[in-house]
């Protein structure tokens, strides 16, 4: 059976959360809004130029201080004083993109005139004054995305031609002149987004082929000047790509598809982390260290799975069209949460005033009046705002991503970091499962020479349950042939030093149990499956203890119980360890892979 991937990253960041070994994680900007324009209708297109930030999409006017003003699909405000601007070029139908270069602002859209004047679908407009440029072509098709470099203004969309040349959803024209440039890259479906970093054009959407290449589907790269496919860039998505960011730590994009999902990738099209949520994520951009995504989702998932509709399956948690991610991948508590069906349809962040800026068709968002934009952080940032519910976790590994030193991280937010301790050559590698990876252990082997490794966590209080209810768990895949007389694949404490809580597999047969003892008294309880999991597939186990009763669930099926005394505590002061129960000869040394391992405490 597919393994039903259990809970994953939760994390409570607040403003800056420090990790172990003292190195500051992001910082996210304030959950509040700083004064800024609404709007009348949506936002699509936002790009900011120094302290003004230009607004585009399929609004008439804007609204400031309760009074509408005349703004036709174009307007700009001060960042750092909110006022809306003069700048009102006006374009006829709706905008949707707009970029920035030097002076100019380039829009496309379905307008056929700016400022009065005939433009089709592409226009450049002077940042000053709102007078259109000279730039001016016949466009056949629907553009949806804008990005500037390599001396160029690139487009794409959904495109046939540009002045009669045949143009297959990609163009560009020359910055320094306007005239349309040879760069001519081709997909068989829409594209919904670029991304310039360096020399390299980062492409996504719909598509399934670039320049003719099979299997170069949803995201790819081309050179930024020949428009060559660079094939050392082929990350494909499962889902449609609806926007794209690059930073210096890679590409980030926002996808559809059964639900949405934020992926972060390295340069080489590996993912470094995945986000799920309940609906599509539609916008995306990085600031300070932070990712935010946007959408028209309402909850971020809890693990990478989702079902029907995208529904988050294995618990989820409150994130109204808006989310923010660190880099490790884990969510932060940012939750200024919106409202409407469509939700947030555009970001973008500029780090030199460290403004993040909203678009789309919500109406509130963190509990007040913002209609359709919205701006958070910068020179005038409120110091608070709304934060989000904590996580239920005190641990939570999905082996998604590490840290710089090699450990795991903890998806929880509470920073127990997780750090191989290992002998005779013992090391875990990574394997695939589900939408992202697990962790697999040394191979069975007799002898006191083979390699043994254990995952620990250091001791703190938050893993000591004492007398509370308590739940934790994983996801196992163990072959028969890696079944032995007893593998640890979680456990906190032992039953002769403040008690202990574990998970193991029990014998050749294969069959996990949980086991709990006190603090004062050695006595163990053990609830042990009467199914087998060393089947070859991925099964979730999980131990609950619910007053005096200990059970153990495999498949999310109650399989076993037994009875506990009401008073037993455990409050130890050993290691959480995942894989055995230390580096010696006889560690339990867990042979399968595990993934997605977690523990909730009350």
């Amino acid at each position: 059976m597919k393994s039903v991937v259990r809970r994953l990253a939760l994390v409570g960041v607040s403003t800056v959360v420090v990790a172990v070994g003292g190195a500051a994680l992001a910082e996210v900007v304030s959950g509040r809004p700083t004064p800024s324009p609404s709007f009348n209708g949506p936002v699509y297109a936002i790009a900011h130029r120094g302290d003004v930030v230009y607004v585009g999409g399929n609004f008439t006017s804007a609204l400031v201080g309760g009074k509408s003003v005349a703004r036709p699909r174009l307007a700009a405000y001060n960042a750092r004083t909110g006022a809306l601007l003069a700048w009102n070029p006006g374009a006829d139908a709706t905008v949707r993109a707009l970029a920035v270069d030097g002076a100019t602002v380039y829009a496309a859209g379905d307008f056929d005139r700016v400022a009065g004047m005939a433009r089709d679908a592409v226009a450049g407009v002077d940042a000053s004054t709102g007078k259109p440029t000279t730039l001016k072509h016949s466009v056949l098709g629907q553009p949806n995305a804008l990005a500037v470099g390599n001396g160029r203004l690139y487009v794409a969309g959904r495109l046939t031609a540009v002045d009669g040349a045949p143009r297959t959803n990609l163009a560009a024209f020359s910055l320094a002149t306007g005239a349309l440039d040879g760069w001519a890259p081709t997909t068989d479906n829409t594209v919904n987004a670029l991304a310039v970093y360096g020399n390299r054009v980062y492409l996504g959407g719909g598509f399934h082929k670039t320049n003719g290449v099979s299997s170069t589907l949803r995201l790819t790269a081309v050179d930024g000047t020949t428009a060559v496919l660079d094939k050392s860039f082929l990350p494909k998505p499962v889902s449609q790509v609806f926007a794209l960011t690059a930073d210096a730590n890679g590409v980030y994009a926002a996808l559809g598809g059964q639900g949405g999902r934020a992926i972060a990738y390295t340069f080489g099209g590996a993912a470094r982390w995945t986000r799920v949520f309940d609906g599509d994520a539609q916008a995306i951009a990085t600031l300070d260290g932070t990712t935010y995504v946007g959408g028209h989702f309402d909850k971020a998932c809890t693990t990478t799975n989702n079902g029907v509709k995208g529904v988050c399956t294995d618990g989820s948690v409150p994130r109204v069209k808006l989310a923010a991610v660190d880099g490790a991948g884990n969510l932060t508590d940012w939750a200024p949460q919106g409202n409407g069906v469509v939700g947030v349809r555009t970001l973008a962040a500029n780090p030199a005033l460290g403004l993040l800026s909203v678009g789309g068709d919500f109406t509130t968002l963190a509990g007040s009046a913002q209609k359709r934009y919205a701006a958070f952080g910068g020179p005038n940032s409120p110091e608070a705002g709304p934060v989000a519910p904590e996580s239920p976790y005190v641990a939570s590994y999905n082996f998604d991503s590490t840290v710089t030193d090699g450990t795991f991280d903890d998806g929880s937010g509470n920073g127990h970091l997780l750090k191989a301790l290992a002998v005779n050559g013992g090391a875990v590698r990574t394997v695939p499962h589900g939408a992202g990876q697990g962790i697999a252990f040394p191979a069975k082997c007799a002898g006191t020479a083979c390699a043994r490794v254990v995952l620990q966590a250091t001791d703190v209080p938050d893993l000591n349950p004492g007398a509370k209810n308590l739940r934790y768990g994983a996801d196992v895949l163990l072959s028969p042939a890696e079944t032995s007389s007893g593998e640890n694949i979680m456990q906190k404490g032992y039953s002769t030093a403040g008690g202990q809580y574990k998970l193991q597999v029990d014998g050749i047969s294969g069959k996990p149990s949980c086991v709990m003892s006190d603090k004062t008294d050695p006595a163990i309880h053990v609830a042990k499956s009467q199914t087998s999991v060393a089947d070859g597939d991925w099964h979730t186990i999980e131990c609950r203890r619910t007053g005096t009763t200990l059970s153990i669930l495999v498949d999310d099926k109650e399989s076993a119980s037994a009875t506990v005394p009401a008073t037993l505590e455990v409050v130890t002061p050993q290691p959480l360890s995942i894989g055995g129960k230390g580096t010696g000869v006889n560690n339990d040394q867990f042979h399968g892979s595990l993934d997605d391992v977690w523990i909730s405490v009350g």
